[in-house]
């Protein structure tokens, strides 16, 4: 079962000038099956996480030790963390003009699963998750993202997810601009996923971001995690949610944010 351990990680994050470390001592661990929602305040670090476990350049992990099933993370290229088992949904899914939605994602696939999907099994698998998500199958033929909306470019995003099929998954704010009922089928995509891995014995690890508890109602966390200065000040249960919501993060942070 997949278990992901992130032990006093340190990360600074690399401009032309400077370096400016924005993680200072992050402690996490996630067990297969676990739903680990992190909060906390703008530019306390919750993106710097996600991107730091998915190796993006920007980001240097000055010291600490990422696992995944025991195996050190951080010396891994980016496409063997995915090879691994670890996804990131962005918080900004990229466009990428004249590569069509169909052939990144079998490219994708290709590469996580170690073998290219036959293409009749392929085409009903995309199909089905696209129902799924009630997105248009037209998409499909459309170039990454260009001139989805915002929550269509969410919906491919958990469209990914589903298809590569990760051991963790990490959900950098995707419920960012999206309206109640593409909230609702994201999260509905969300949990089949969950429900799907554990009935495979395969159960997924989530770690899922973000400001607000709205998410919350519909993505069941196991834990919450409050993020300040670029640690985990507090951890417990969704109740710690409902603290945030209606009092803010003024206890941890001794600054109440301006009305």
């Amino acid at each position: 079962m997949a278990k992901l351990e992130i032990s006093d990680l340190h990360v600074s994050v690399i401009t032309e000038d400077t370096s400016k470390e924005i993680l200072c001592g992050v402690n996490l661990t996630i067990d297969a099956g676990e739903t680990h929602a992190i909060m906390g305040p703008n530019g306390s670090g919750k993106s710097t996480l996600a991107y730091s476990l998915a190796g993006h350049p920007k980001y240097r992990v000055t010291s600490g030790t990422v696992l995944l099933d025991g195996a050190d993370v951080l010396s891994m290229t980016v496409d063997q963390r995915a090879r691994a088992g670890l996804f990131l949904a962005m918080q900004y899914p990229v466009e990428i003009p004249g590569v069509t939605t169909s052939n990144f994602l079998r490219t994708a696939a290709t590469a996580v699963r170690g073998q290219a999907p036959g293409v009749r099994q392929w085409l009903k698998e995309v199909k089905d998750e696209m129902e799924s998500l009630q997105m248009d199958p037209d998409f499909a033929q459309r170039s990454v993202n260009e001139g989805f909306s915002g929550g269509e470019k969410k919906r491919h995003e958990i469209l990914q997810m589903s298809l590569l099929k990760p051991k963790i998954a990490i959900l950098d704010e995707t419920d960012s601009g999206l309206d109640i009922d593409a909230l609702r089928v994201v999260s509905e995509g969300v949990n089949r996923y969950k429900a799907e891995s554990a009935a495979a014995g395969e159960a997924v690890g989530v770690l899922l971001i973000t400001h607000y508890t709205r998410i919350l109602r519909y993505i069941q966390p196991d834990f919450v995690h409050v993020f300040v200065a670029g640690q985990v000040a507090e951890s417990g249960g969704s109740e710690l949610a409902e603290e945030l919501e209606a009092d803010g993060y003024v206890r941890f942070t001794g600054q109440a944010v301006p009305a």
